[in-house]
């Protein structure tokens, strides 16, 4: 036996150097050569130390007992619970071990009278006498693990969405030991799983864990000899069952496809360069929207619209529409009427890249001030003397809006009236405002942070009006990025907030389903702009993904649209992993 258990945990051990991963070795070989990187190769990896990769499980269940008088009685009575705990390593993401502790017992039925039975003899219904029997044992086993979704699909990498649900495969040898009976009973035990792990997020640091087991054991738990009254016996007894539990994985959790780039390598008095390993990074940047607004009635979305949505947030101007008839509106500004009834058209959008003009704040969460433009004569009559024309509002449904809006939105009706005007800007778009936008996003560790405005100019060309929100050294830093590196993949996801004024039939739900509907379709007004830029051109379409969020719906107990807490959870997030070669 012991000879047996040295030899099983000697190959477990060992199977830290055998796997379907390739595991990329350290040595140099030749005088003049440094050993290739490897990369993206999902089945390529480099091991770790061997304190890294470990985990802690616990779990509970029931199972049945299998014996050789199971149809005696109830098959109720062949159930009883157990539980087990453990700890094992990862030698690579598709081979481990684990050494596991299991306590329970197993209740069956013998027509014998065993140690292990329990109360007086019973009676079949075919007149079979026998006995309730009842085992208490502990279990120590030491399992080989296979994780199959790994060994088939390759090793996702680390902090990747990828591979949340995992199947895993163990088998396993055990030394059981009865108790709590007058004699001392040892005997091995065989041990087979098969696990469905669900990870709660892409760090995989915790899973919950559902298990088929199968214990099986020396068949003398019923029966004292082989073949008793004439009966043969069963090869084995066993246990046969299911269980719950969670597995909490220790730091370091992930590997590493390409050898750490450390210092100089000496081979004969040689210097060799130091191995060229890419960098595989991941970028975030928010895109603010104003109230009730996505994009959608405007380009990039629509096909030959003059008004581009992104160019809009950029650096557009009120509500980028102009008052058709310029006399008309000067007449009825000089005699105080109201213009609401003159008829208004879109003023065509200009790159951000372009100049601005001069005194007006154009663009949305750029500046420090306010998109919105005041209506009175004077202001109006200004503005018409730099530009030639008159800058209207949002006329819908018997409302003003002074900021744009889509127009399945302009119809509905806010909390304040108030709220149909923006007048505090904190500069969210803008570079100046990353801490405060840093400061109450969540952000995963190791993102790197950027404004909207920093990669609007990286994306369509420095100067201009943008480049009074931008930092140079971050759009030299971006554009250096998306020429030097690889794009692997852009998803965007949207968020609208909680507010919601509609109190017709249902209108809880109404108001839930708008709200989804402005996330996401800020969200595609993003991801096409990113999917036309000539930066993304030669990314494939299946590289870009537009996340539907279950619930994308931002809580704002606030009912003004101005305030920070509304701004902040009306936006687009959006995530570029990339690789670019380290400098």
């Amino acid at each position: 036996m012991k000879k047996t258990m040295f030899f099983v945990l000697a190959l477990l051990l060992a199977c830290g150097g055998a796997g379907a991963q390739t595991v990329v070795s350290d040595t140099i070989r030749g005088e003049s050569t440094v050993q290739s990187q490897p990369t993206d190769d999902h089945y390529r990896i480099v091991t770790n130390r061997f304190w890294d990769n470990w985990f802690a499980f616990g779990e509970v269940g029931g199972h049945a007992f299998v014996g050789d008088y199971g149809s005696v009685g109830d098959f109720g009575g062949l159930l009883s619970p157990d539980f087990k705990v453990g700890v094992g390593k990862w030698f690579t993401p598709g081979i481990g071990a684990k050494i596991q502790f299991g306590m329970g017992n197993s209740k069956g039925y013998s027509k014998e009278k065993t140690m292990f039975v329990v109360g007086d003899q019973l009676v079949a219904d075919d007149g079979t006498p026998y006995w309730e029997t009842k085992m208490k044992w502990l279990d120590f086993s030491v399992n080989a693990m296979f994780n199959l979704s790994r060994l088939i699909c390759g090793y996702e990498g680390k902090e990747s969405d990828r591979l949340k649900n995992q199947f895993i495969a163990s088998v396993g040898i055990g030394a059981l030991h009865h108790y709590g009976i007058a004699a001392q009973r040892n005997e091995w035990s065989g041990h087979f799983e098969l696990q469905y792990s669900r990870f709660f997020s892409k760090k995989k640091d915790l899973s919950l864990d559902v298990k088929a087991h199968a214990i099986v054991y020396q068949t003398n738990f019923d029966a004292i000899t082989l073949k008793a009254n004439g009966e043969d016996s069963k090869w084995f007894d066993s246990n046969i069952g299911l269980s719950v539990g969670l597995t909490y994985y220790f730091k370091k959790r992930h590997w590493d496809r390409c050898l750490p780039c450390g210092e100089s390598v000496y081979i004969t008095n040689t210097v060799l360069p130091e191995p060229n390993c890419p960098e595989y990074k991941t970028m975030v940047f928010y895109v603010f929207f104003p109230n009730n607004y996505s994009g959608r009635d405007d380009a990039p979305i629509v096909r030959g619209s003059k008004v581009d949505a992104i160019d809009y947030l950029a650096s557009g101007v009120f509500t980028q529409k102009r008052f058709a008839d310029t006399d008309a509106v000067a007449s009825a500004l000089g005699s105080g009427r109201s213009l609401a009834s003159l008829r208004t058209e879109n003023v065509p959008t200009v790159k951000a890249n372009r100049p601005g003009t001069d005194g007006v704040s154009c663009g949305y969460e750029m500046s420090s001030t306010p998109i919105s433009l005041s209506m009175d004569a004077a202001s109006m009559n200004a503005f018409k003397d730099k530009t030639g024309y008159y800058y209207a509002p949002v006329y819908s449904g018997g409302k003003t809006w002074y900021y744009r809006v889509d127009s399945e939105t302009s119809t509905q009706s806010l909390m304040s009236a108030d709220n149909y005007k923006e007048s505090e800007s904190y500069g969210l778009n803008a570079h100046a405002g990353l801490g405060l936008v840093k400061q109450n996003m969540t952000l995963d560790e190791g993102d790197d942070l950027y404004s909207f405005a920093d990669i609007y100019a990286a994306v369509e060309g420095e100067g201009g009006y943008i480049s009074n929100f931008t930092d140079n050294a971050t759009v030299a830093e971006l554009k250096n990025i998306f020429e030097n590196g690889r794009i692997q993949f852009v998803s965007a996801e949207g968020l609208a907030t909680s507010q919601d004024n509609y109190v017709g039939e249902d209108a809880e739900n109404v108001g839930v389903e708008r709200n989804k509907t402005l996330a996401y379709n800020r969200a595609r007004t993003v991801i096409q702009w990113l999917k036309n830029s000539g930066v993304f051109k030669n990314i494939g379409h299946n590289s870009f993904s537009l996340n539907a969020l279950t619930d994308p719906i931002g809580i704002v107990n606030d009912e003004s649209t101005r305030g920070l807490n509304a701004k902040l959870n009306r936006c687009v997030k959006v995530r570029i992993n990339y690789v670019i070669e380290k400098q």
